[in-house]
C-alpha cells in the first residue's frame, strides 16, 4: 500500500482515521511544530492552478483527504486511498487526544464570539482538555496578504505565551494554509492544523450533516439542499472528476 496518493500534484496521505489519529499523537509526543492540512475536492482543484497553495499542501506534514470525490478518485484509478478523513472528524478525535493527556488548544478563526463559545463546548464535552486562549479570525496578518502586521504579531505572541500545544486555524482554505505556512517558524507549539468551519459546529453556529449523508460521502449534497446558492461551488465535484479521468498521471 503506498503510503501517499498524489492527485492533481497534491499528495495526500493514505491513512485511515485510526491511523491520521495514531500519527497525530506522534507530533504532539515530539519536539518542533507539525502542520496537517484537510483538503477536498475544491481545495485540490484550486491547489492544481495555485503552486503557492500546491507547494503548502505538499510541505504539510500530514494531509487527509476531507472530500470522498478524493477518494472515489484514487480508487479510478487504482491508486485506492483507504477511506475519507474527514477535517472535522480528525479535529474531534485531536480534542479526545487532549482530554485524555491534558493537551492545550488555542482556536484561531471565525466571526467575533465563535471560538470563545466553541470553547465553552469543548470544555463541556472535553473536561481534560485545556483551552488556552481564542481569538476571531479577523485581523491584519499573512491570510489577507498583509503578514507581519502589529494585529498578527500580538495574536502569534499571545499564542506562544498561551502555552497551547495545539492551534486550530478556521480562516478557510486557502486563507488558513497561507497563515499557517507564514508563521509556523514563529509559533512555539506542537501541531496546527487549519480546520475550516470546525468551530462554527463546535459553537453551534453551523450543523453537520445527518449521520446517513455523511456514511454515503453525500454531505456535499446536503449542504447544497440546505443553500442552492451553493451550486457554483458544487460543481467543482464532477469538474474535478472530470480532470481525475482524463487527464493522464492524474493520480499516482
Amino acid at each position: 500500500m503506498n503510503e501517499k496518493v498524489e492527485i492533481l500534484g497534491v499528495s495526500i496521505g493514505n491513512k485511515s482515521m485510526e491511523e491520521a489519529r495514531a500519527t497525530v499523537e506522534e507530533f504532539l509526543a515530539r519536539d518542533g511544530l507539525d502542520t496537517l492540512y484537510t483538503p477536498n475536492t475544491e481545495i485540490v482543484m484550486e491547489a492544481r492552478k495555485n503552486t503557492r497553495l500546491r507547494e503548502i499542501l505538499n510541505r504539510g506534514s500530514l494531509v487527509v483527504p476531507d472530500g470522498i470525490g478524493l477518494v472515489y478518485a484514487s480508487r479510478i484509478k487504482r491508486k485506492p486511498l483507504q477511506e475519507r478523513v474527514a477535517g472535522f472528524d480528525l479535529s474531534i478525535e485531536m480534542l479526545d487526544i487532549a482530554d485524555k493527556r491534558g493537551y492545550s488548544i488555542y482556536l484561531l478563526g471565525g466571526e467575533e464570539g465563535i471560538a470563545k463559545k466553541a470553547g465553552e463546548e469543548i470544555v463541556k464535552r472535553y473536561p481534560g482538555a485545556k483551552i488556552a486562549g481564542y481569538h476571531n479570525g479577523y485581523f491584519k496578518g499573512a491570510h489577507i496578504g498583509k503578514g507581519g502586521h502589529e494585529e498578527e504579531q500580538k495574536i502569534i505572541s499571545d499564542i506562544n505565551s498561551s502555552g497551547a500545544d495545539i492551534l486550530f486555524v478556521g480562516f478557510g482554505a486557502p486563507k488558513q494554509e497561507y497563515w499557517i505556512e507564514e508563521n509556523k517558524d514563529k509559533l512555539n507549539i506542537k501541531l496546527a492544523i487549519g480546520n475550516g468551519g470546525t468551530m462554527d459546529v463546535l459553537a453551534g453556529k453551523t450543523k453537520r450533516a445527518p449521520e446517513i449523508y455523511q456514511k454515503l460521502g453525500l454531505e456535499w449534497f446536503y449542504r447544497l439542499i440546505k443553500d442552492p446558492r451553493r451550486i457554483t461551488r458544487q460543481l467543482s465535484l464532477p469538474l474535478f472528476m472530470l480532470t481525475v479521468i482524463f487527464t493522464r498521471d492524474s493520480v499516482k
